[in-house]
């Protein structure tokens, strides 16, 4: 892949072209460990570990929908939230997308198609073209309804919105041929997509193989094989965002082009500077409803004084997330004005603060999640013991330090501060050299500092 780099078309000033190998080699995974190619191609032990985790989350609707429904007597609740959510976190970082692969949302849907039970229907162009901002309601919905209700502590409310998704995905599969929702309406898949563009793996094919097939068997399937799930296929893979990393393409795949990379976390970022319409949405939502979750969490603010109602909350929280939304929405716009360098002759209109701000909604969103596994953790347990009448269970609670937490919250968005430091010296530094002068790079290490120190602030409040 070429990229141009360059200022504004204004000054239609050129700079020179960099190719991905000055910016880092990648070690191809598959290479160096063959037995996790066969784990792709051969599918049995890919099959088992997902139908492990269908009958794990088989369990936590059942045991929300009929079990007690007090919290401390349902383990469901920190299995969800306190296992699965901060599990999928921390999987951004080390295997991008592959989660994806794994999910049991879609698996409904598939058995309907394998026997016949779906219309097939051709994809509407409006769901190709305004997915992204579907996903993204979707995606505001479900964090509303997490915050505004309370729904980590309520065993039938988590089953509820755990099988309102999969009836998303069902719909869906029944609908249109393969993995629609995954594609262009999963609110989890896309913000996983976005953050999977800070992981330390690739999928991606060896283009040089790909100009030489003549079947493209990756994206529409070979025999009875289906092709990529999610209508891509391995040859138009070029970043994180889409592809599941499922492995369906190296069945397919004739040329054996598909390659698992380790890589610098940075690498797509800074290639692709933001230009993206999906991390352009998705990253200040995610920060404005990170924040907005610490403020309501904390009690720091109250739109309508009429005590602690379901219906006081969801209009207080509802409030803050549209006013945060707007600041960091409003915050980025305003660092790329101020970077001065948004538009290139070849690459085009970016967004290059979307790629600085994507290191600190990760941390922040891993910060949140760490903290309710940490607080719940000491009663998991006993919580346990209770619902199926272990009692020695009961006594092996334990204290988790405050503190402790407190401080885990604080590293993982230290970390992720770092991150996001290291990626605008890249782009003043390197990526576009001389082009950003000191002031200016200056001030926007102190508004990346400032939006830190709010964090750190609303952490160590509560």
């Amino acid at each position: 892949m070429i990229v141009r780099r360059g200022w504004s078309l204004k000054s239609a000033k050129v700079i020179k072209i960099v190719t991905d190998k000055e910016r880092g080699e990648t070690i191809d995974l598959f290479t160096v460990f063959p037995w996790l190619k066969r784990f792709f191609v051969q599918r049995r032990l890919h099959a088992f570990v997902r139908t492990v985790g269908d009958i794990v989350f088989t369990f936590i609707i059942l045991s929300g929908l009929f079990g007690p429904q007090e919290p401390d007597r349902n383990c469901a609740l920190f299995l969800s939230w306190g296992v699965w959510w901060p599990t999928v976190v921390l999987s951004w970082f080390f295997l991008g997308r592959m989660w994806c692969g794994f999910c049991p949302f879609p698996g409904l849907g598939r058995v309907f198609q394998r026997y016949g039970l779906a219309l097939n229907l051709p994809l509407p162009r409006l769901l190709q073209k305004y997915g992204v901002y579907w996903s993204v309601v979707l995606l505001a919905l479900i964090i509303w309804v997490e915050e505004s209700t309370n729904i980590k502590y309520s065993p039938m409310g988590t089953s509820l919105l755990i099988l309102s998704i999969m009836l998303g995905a069902t719909i869906c599969a029944i609908l249109f041929p393969k993995q629609a929702w995954c594609r262009y309406l999963c609110p989890m898949g896309r913000i996983i997509g976005v953050a999977a563009t800070l992981a330390i793996t690739e999928f991606r094919p060896d283009h040089e193989k790909c100009r030489q097939c003549k079947t493209f068997a990756c994206k529409r399937g070979k025999d009875n094989y289906p092709g990529c799930p999610v209508y891509l296929g391995a040859f138009n893979v070029r970043n994180n965002l889409y592809c599941l990393v499922c492995g369906h393409c190296m069945k397919a795949c004739e040329l054996d082009s598909p390659r698992l990379n380790l890589r610098s976390p940075f690498k797509e970022l800074i290639l692709n500077k933001g230009r993206f319409i999906t991390c352009s949405h998705i990253i200040p939502f995610l920060i404005g409803s990170q924040i907005a979750r610490y403020v309501f969490d904390n009690h720091i603010f109250r739109a309508v004084p009429c005590g602690d109602s379901t219906l006081c909350a969801a209009v207080d929280f509802s409030v803050l997330l549209v006013l945060f939304f707007i600041f960091c929405h409003l915050t980025i716009r305003l660092g790329s004005f101020i970077f001065g360098i948004t538009e290139d002759e070849l690459f085009g209109k970016f967004s290059p603060m979307v790629p600085v701000f994507v290191p600190l909604s990760f941390g922040g969103e891993l910060a949140l999640r760490l903290k309710y596994t940490l607080k719940e953790a000491p009663n998991f347990l006993p919580t346990v013991g209770r619902q199926f009448g272990i009692h020695a269970l009961e006594q092996l609670a334990f204290h988790m330090p405050p503190l402790l937490i407190r401080l885990t919250e604080f590293t993982a968005v230290t970390v992720s501060l770092m991150a996001s430091y290291h990626i605008l010296s890249k782009f003043v530094k390197e990526e576009f050299p001389g082009m950003v002068s000191n002031v200016r790079f200056r001030t926007l290490q102190v508004m990346i500092y400032l939006v830190f120190c709010l964090y750190v602030l609303l952490i160590f409040y509560s």
